[in-house]
């Protein structure tokens, strides 16, 4: 007995770990915007639900499989959050956080009853034929969709780190995040670089909606909860935090793999709010944040 939940333990927890590879990617982008910006995206999971929504149609329509059409997905959300940077929220930067809270808050109303409006509240879900596969290591069984997705993500926030520390836009983002004063000063642009990090979160995000829905189907209710997780798993991780949000993501996403093994699956929000607050009572700036914020 004690062998056989030893057995299920370990294979909740490395469903929890390739769950919880797409969490992260989902709180990447969360956690880039707020490092470079310092603004709270509230529209978070709004944004996550229209990537899988935006999947969901590829492959409903086109029978484009949703790993094929990431790409695309990623390219049109930094589009979409390129210009939505740029027109709505750059305004808003130097205004106080209430007021962000609110202009964000107010875009994703509009975009949870948009989906509403043209999909309807009943779920949506795709079919692949991986999603009967898997694969065997030992005695532990992985779902092919869920390591797939992980791969993904993984390559995905590899990419990201290596524009970050390897590119020249990349190093300059940072240099705005870090001084803000002394970007301007040496001459960049840093509502142009602004723009490009909430086009950049705003692709993760997408990405992670593009992966997710291989996993689960797709309903508007799911953008408040997804926004709720997104917040969780960067403040366990710690605030700007990128590699923070991807341990983050994973702590959680064994979290909520080991609530339902343990208990009812609608536990796991009891489990990741808990974790949160072991986080805040013993590390406040979260397992990888600065105490230093800017």
């Amino acid at each position: 007995m004690t062998q056989d939940f030893l057995l299920s333990l370990a294979q909740a927890i490395t469903k929890g770990l390739l769950t919880g590879m797409v969490y992260g990617l989902m709180a990447l982008g969360l956690s880039v915007i707020f490092g470079v910006m310092r603004v709270v995206n509230f529209a978070h999971g709004e944004m996550m639900v229209v990537g899988m929504y935006l999947a969901w149609a590829a492959f409903d329509y086109a029978g484009v499989n949703p790993l094929f059409s990431l790409p695309v997905i990623a390219l049109l959300f930094f589009a979409m959050g390129y210009a939505l940077q740029r027109g709505l929220i750059q305004p808003f930067i130097n205004r106080p956080e209430h007021q962000q809270f609110l202009l964000l808050l107010a875009i994703a109303t509009i975009v949870v009853n948009l989906c509403l409006a043209l999909l309807g509240p009943d779920s949506r879900s795709i079919q692949l034929d991986s999603q009967f596969d898997s694969y065997e290591l030992g005695p532990l069984v992985f779902d092919a969709v869920r390591v797939h997705a992980a791969v993904a993500a993984i390559a995905i926030a590899t990419l990201l780190f290596l524009f970050f520390t390897r590119t020249r836009i990349g190093k300059a983002i940072r240099a705005a995040a870090d001084n803000h004063m002394g970007a301007l000063v040496v001459g960049l642009d840093v509502r142009r670089l602004y723009a490009i990090t909430f086009g950049i979160g705003a692709a993760c995000v997408g990405a992670a909606g593009a992966l997710m829905i291989t996993i689960i189907p797709v309903t508007p209710f799911l953008a408040a909860e997804y926004t709720l997780l997104a917040f969780v798993i960067v403040i366990v991780g710690g605030l700007g935090s990128m590699t923070g949000a991807l341990m983050g993501g994973l702590l959680i996403g064994v979290s909520e793999a080991v609530a339902g093994l343990l208990g009812q699956p609608s536990l796991k929000s009891m489990f990741s709010f808990g974790l949160l607050i072991v986080v805040l009572l013993l590390r406040p700036q979260g397992l990888l944040g600065r105490k230093d914020s800017r």
